[in-house]
């Protein structure tokens, strides 16, 4: 595996704080960046999980949840295209369309192990607890028959004990977003179900 560490804690430039690009630029980017349908879903999915959070558990404003929209939606926008530079590509393509670097740490912190960039604010925090769990959530729910329907905590608790479900998901990983963000899986879970699927 390619060398994705960062090797720096500073992103952006802080004059730019409160520049965020719209919906319409947001969605462009994704939709020009990503060919690859299932991970723009799973793009999607993290943005609107990361938006209900910031609305519903830290009520935040609109303008400030919109942020956390984004940060989920472009958060793998290079790992197509640019696998070997995972995380840098878009990171520098943001910081060259001067935007606010809260979004761009969020995107540099959704998985400290690779990219060596620890997350603090809560925005960084729920990116890295949601981005496994989301995909480990919707591989579940497509051996379904009824997909979301029906579908269970105590279902994707089970799965996560299962190896061989999902293998490429690292547990460890959950594990560590989860308890740097003080909650466990009983709480996330059904967060994330309820919001991600009518993506």
């Amino acid at each position: 595996m390619a060398d994705l560490q960062l090797h720096r804690q500073e992103f952006g430039d802080p004059a730019n704080a409160g520049n965020v690009p719209s919906e319409e630029e947001t969605l462009a980017l994704l939709n020009e960046w990503v060919p690859n349908e299932r991970l723009r879903l799973h793009m999607l999915q993290v943005g609107a999980v990361m938006k209900a959070w910031a609305l519903e558990k830290e009520a935040l404003p609109e303008k400030e949840a919109y942020k956390w929209w984004v940060a989920g939606v472009l958060h793998d926008a290079d790992w197509e295209k640019f696998p070997d530079r995972h995380c840098a590509v878009i990171i520098e393509e943001l910081e060259k369309r001067q935007i606010d670097p809260a979004i761009i740490k969020t995107i540099a912190s959704h998985g400290p192990r690779y990219f060596g960039v620890d997350p603090h604010s809560k925005m960084e925090l729920m990116i890295y607890v949601f981005d496994e769990l989301s995909g480990f959530i919707h591989a579940a729910a497509l051996i379904r028959p009824d997909r979301y329907n029906g579908l269970e905590t105590k279902s994707i608790l089970k799965k996560l004990k299962t190896p061989s479900f999902a293998a490429q998901v690292d547990r460890t990983d959950i594990e560590d977003a989860l308890t740097r963000a003080g909650l466990d899986l009983e709480t996330v879970i059904p967060f994330v179900i309820k919001h991600q699927r009518e993506v």
